[in-house]
């Protein structure tokens, strides 16, 4: 079965980080595809009909986009050449440019779902030119509006290592392992990794309670998120199993008693030396993955790659 990625480029250093990311995945994912976009700036159509009027103003704004299509094909012939010196056969990579319409990320976004891709991936400061903005980029606007696909963020140089799942046993986390599951599919050497945060009262609840209160409440949020969490795991470690990846590569690491759930999903991820972390974007009663710690993970991730299922 072929999956399938579509590469969102520019002319960056993180783009090129994405694509040696991505080349690093092939001897696991031996039928991957690979579709390398880019999407060119726009010329206004206010320009071109103002431009027609002055033939000089139009060869020269005709000539500033026939520039932009010569950057493009610069580009994606620089990067397909990359993904090849890597051992990347040539039949499993096609490129595609376009001129701008709706706007980078949607263009990106429409792009995708009408390709049907398994997963968008982006070098994670994105596409926007701003290296020290991430919040409001082309990158950020794409994970925060694909509501189908699932966006791979590439940071930093560490290509090669396992996976690390971080799960709170909701919807969204079994998508995430559904997710991690095709792509790894038959795969015998990937070890994954499934690592959950038990909450505390605080996590729901950050108005002070008398201690003794605050303790009972702890230990029943434990008890009941134990269950729920041996349930999920039986569960996601069928769907490994069913994809063709053997128990003995699948571990679990529960840690308790965290308030910063996702500082604790990050050190063990550095800890762990993983080069992929995978969550679901939302989880739990649209708690637990939403806003703070996904946005958290997304905005401080700086090294691998960062997959955010929706």
């Amino acid at each position: 079965m072929e999956r399938k990625i579509l590469v969102a480029m520019d002319d960056s250093l993180h783009t090129k980080t994405a694509i040696n990311y991505a080349a690093g995945l092939f001897p696991v994912m031996r039928d991957l595809g690979y579709k390398l976009l880019h999407v060119q700036p726009a010329v206004s159509d206010y320009l071109m009909e103002e431009a027609k009027s002055d033939p000089q103003a139009y060869a020269e704004l005709k000539q500033m986009m026939a520039g932009y299509h010569r950057t493009a094909q610069r580009i994606l012939s620089d990067s397909k050449a990359n993904l090849i010196s890597k051992g990347v056969p040539e039949s499993s990579i096609e490129t595609f440019t376009m001129p701008r319409d709706q706007g980078v990320a949607k263009d990106i976004l429409d792009y995708s779902q009408i390709g049907q891709y398994d997963a968008i991936v982006m070098g994670r400061r994105g596409l926007s030119g701003i290296s020290e903005v991430f919040v409001g980029s082309v990158s950020s606007n794409v994970v925060e509006n694909s509501t189908l696909i699932p966006v791979w963020l590439v940071a930093g140089k560490r290509e090669k290592g396992d996976f690390l799942l971080a799960v709170d046993g909701s919807k969204t986390s079994l998508r995430a392992v559904d997710h991690a599951a095709f792509m790894l599919g038959g795969n015998t050497d990937a070890k994954i990794v499934f690592y959950h945060v038990t909450p505390k009262l605080k996590s729901y609840c950050p108005i002070d309670l008398e201690e003794e209160d605050a303790a009972k409440m702890d230990r029943i949020i434990e008890q009941s998120d134990r269950v729920c969490l041996d349930r999920f795991l039986d569960r996601a470690k069928k769907i490994l199993k069913d994809a063709g990846i053997d128990e003995d590569r699948i571990d679990v690491r529960v840690t308790s008693g965290m308030f910063r759930v996702g500082k604790a999903i990050l050190e063990e991820y550095t800890r762990g030396n993983f080069s992929t972390l995978v969550i679901g974007r939302r989880g739990m009663d649209k708690k637990y993955f939403t806003g703070s710690v996904s946005r958290y993970l997304i905005n401080q991730f700086s090294d691998g790659a960062l997959w955010v299922v929706p």
